[in-house]
């Protein structure tokens, strides 16, 4: 649908339609990149406050996916205020505000319409050095891959929606959405990645897709080492399956090479659209052990799960 789009853009234009990454890059200056990203979502949780802080983080999320700081942010809501109370809005937009002044990131204006169902989010305008954004077609032979969070926030959120998921797999959910992958990109900067992108709607799999072609390379993927959040396993293989995670099965399986001994719960889990997911990073293979160590130090439940190879690019091999 895009084709053409990205066409005709000025030379300022670093990162746009023609070669489509986490968010777009606009040459501010000799020296210096603006990063622009926008993202909304209906509620995944019912508590407002929560929902507005998960949608909160998971807005800032790209500008970080590029290397960027996030200088400020512009409220998106749709709110049916003729059908819920005020304080439901009030609630929502605490939680976003609050999320965002945790990473230091004023909300200086924004847009509302009339919805029968509530959505929202944020556009996001961060900033790098023009030679430090990274890039999600980056990657190098032999890079290992690095996961900064757990998986299975989509599996987990439709447990919630069915009133099945237990407690603590709801509370892993909303802990892991919550948290903002600043920390985690100061680590990642130390070890001169290759790629870099957020792993959100598309899932594990097809993000790292994404990366693999736009690297020329091939990817493998230990399907063992994927790290999952608490609950997620046993609410996958019991059906709690978002409709988009079976989307993102059905459009990975020309590309991805399957082991023989690997079950549909486990295939399910690879593709599981998240919410405010970790990073997802390409590193040198004497760099991952050391990194992940310092991740997991920090208290993110950080993993090797595979590596960046020769072959046809985008094609994963999953082990």
């Amino acid at each position: 649908m895009l084709e053409g789009f990205g066409s005709g853009a000025p030379a300022e234009v670093l990162v746009g339609l023609d070669a489509p990454d986490d968010a777009a890059v606009y040459a501010w200056d000799g020296e210096r990149a603006l990063i622009s990203s926008v993202d909304f979502f209906t509620p995944i949780v019912d508590d407002p406050y929560t929902f507005g802080a998960i949608a909160a983080a998971n807005s800032l999320s790209d500008i970080y996916a590029m290397g960027g700081r996030p200088l400020f942010a512009l409220n998106i809501v749709a709110f049916p205020a003729d059908e819920l109370d005020s304080s439901v809005l009030g609630a929502i937009l605490r939680g976003g505000r609050d999320k965002a002044a945790e990473a230091g990131v004023p909300i200086i204006g924004g847009h509302s319409i009339d919805d029968r169902e509530p959505k929202y989010g944020m556009a996001v305008i961060g900033a790098a050095p023009s030679n430090e954004i990274l890039r999600k077609g980056e990657g190098r032979v032999g890079d290992h891959l690095v996961v900064t969070k757990a998986i299975g926030t989509g599996v987990i959120a439709t447990g919630i929606k069915r009133e099945t998921a237990p407690p603590e797999a709801e509370d892993a959910a909303v802990d892991s959405m919550l948290r903002l992958n600043a920390a985690a990109l100061q680590r990642v900067r130390a070890h001169d990645p290759g790629a870099v992108t957020d792993v959100t709607g598309f899932g594990l799999l097809g993000h790292l897709h994404d990366m693999a072609k736009m690297s020329g390379l091939a990817a493998t993927v230990e399907s063992a080492s994927v790290p999952l959040l608490t609950g997620a396993r046993d609410l996958a293989a019991a059906g709690c399956v978002p409709g988009g995670t079976r989307r993102n099965l059905e459009f990975v399986e020309p590309f991805v090479r399957w082991p023989g001994g690997l079950d549909e719960t486990d295939r399910v889990l690879l593709c599981d659209a998240q919410t405010s997911g970790g990073l997802l990073v390409s590193v040198a293979a004497s760099a991952s052990a050391d990194l992940v160590a310092e991740l997991i130090a920090e208290g993110h439940p950080a993993a090797t799960v595979g590596g960046l190879i020769e072959g046809e690019p985008g094609t994963i091999e999953v082990r």
